[in-house]
C-alpha cells in the first residue's frame, strides 16, 4: 500500500527542488491510515526507505512494529511520516570490496533540510487533524514543537500544544492545539542497548494515555 493522501503536486515539486542543494537521496511522503487518530512522525528515510519509497522498513522498522505491537498497535492503525523526506547521508571511509573506499552512511539532518520539506509535514497535519502525534526522537519533537530541550525530559508524557508550521521563511505557532508524545527513535536501542528500560517504560505511559482516550 502506497501513501493514500492525496499530495498536490506543486507542495512535492517545491520541497524537491529546495532539497538540491544537500547531500540527500530518495523520496519517501508516507503510509498507513491518513484518516485515522494516530499519525507518527520520525526523522527522515534510512537507506532501505530511500531504496523502497516506504518509511520505517529495515531494523529500525522492525523495532518500531515491536514497539506498536507492545501499545497494542498495528501500522495499519496510523499513518507514519518523517520530518525530513529523502535520506541524508555523509560519505565515510570503508574497507569493504568493491565500494571504492567509501561508503554512503546516513547522518542527522541539519536545519535547512528541515525546513525545506516543512511544507510538507504542515500539510499532512492539516489533511489529517489527528487527535494525537507521536514524535520519534528529537528531531521530530523539536521540529514540531521548537522545543530544543532534552528528549529524556519529555519522553512518554502528552503534550497539549500547538505546533509550528512554515510561514515567510521560519515558523510560527498553529491556532489549533495538538497532543504530542515524545518517544526514543527506534533506532537509539541499536546505539545505546541501556536505554531499553527507558524505552519500554515511555511505551507504559503512552499506553495508558491511549486506555484513558480509548474509554
Amino acid at each position: 500500500m502506497g501513501d493514500p493522501m492525496e499530495w498536490p503536486e506543486r507542495l512535492v515539486n517545491e520541497a524537491k527542488k529546495r532539497m538540491e542543494p544537500y547531500d540527500v537521496e530518495g523520496f519517501v511522503l508516507g503510509k498507513g491510515d491518513d484518516r485515522g487518530e494516530i499519525m507518527i512522525v520520525g526523522e527522515a528515510p534510512g537507506e532501505n526507505e530511500a531504496v523502497k519509497g516506504e518509511p520505517f522498513i529495515g531494523r529500525a522498522g522492525d523495532e518500531l512494529d515491536k514497539q506498536l505491537d507492545y501499545l497494542g498497535l498495528s501500522r495499519e492503525d496510523v499513518y507514519i511520516t518523517s520530518v525530513v523526506r529523502s535520506r541524508p547521508y555523509k560519505w565515510v571511509k570503508t574497507n569493504k570490496k568493491g565500494m571504492g573506499g567509501k561508503r554512503k552512511a546516513n547522518r542527522k539532518p541539519n536545519q535547512k533540510e528541515i525546513y525545506a520539506h516543512a511544507k510538507l509535514l504542515d500539510y499532512q497535519i492539516e489533511q489529517m487533524k489527528p487527535s494525537l502525534i507521536i514524535a520519534l526522537g528529537g528531531v521530530a519533537y523539536e521540529r514540531l514543537t521548537g522545543d530544543k530541550g532534552k528528549i529524556s525530559d519529555v519522553v512518554g508524557k502528552a503534550i497539549h500544544t500547538p505546533v509550528q508550521r512554515e510561514e515567510r521563511g521560519g515558523y510560527v505557532e498553529t491556532e489549533e492545539k495538538y497532543t504530542i508524545v515524545p518517544l526514543y527513535h527506534p533506532a537509539a536501542v541499536f546505539y545505546n542497548p541501556k536505554i531499553k528500560e527507558d524505552i519500554y517504560r515511555s511505551l507504559d505511559h503512552l499506553k495508558e494515555y491511549l486506555e484513558r482516550e480509548g474509554d
